[in-house]
């Protein structure tokens, strides 16, 4: 692997659940709402770092999981 896991289990699942959420909201309110579009991102994001257990932000201010997770 090219990276090293920095999202513990219990945010990866939350990230995956608030990703959905955000394209839940982006697919019902596409066209309608400006939102939509920066919903659709988020939930992007959101989803690729929990599926992945990578957050580049996290990284880049060194955030590191503990040894036992």
């Amino acid at each position: 692997m090219f990276y090293v896991k920095n999202v513990p289990n219990w945010e990866r699942a939350l990230r995956i659940i608030l990703g959905t959420m955000a394209l839940v909201f982006a697919v019902m309110y596409w066209g309608k709402s400006d939102l939509a579009a920066a919903a659709g991102v988020v939930s992007a994001i959101l989803s690729m770092t929990g599926l992945m257990g990578f957050c580049p932000m996290c990284a880049m201010v060194g955030r590191k999981l503990d040894k036992r997770n």
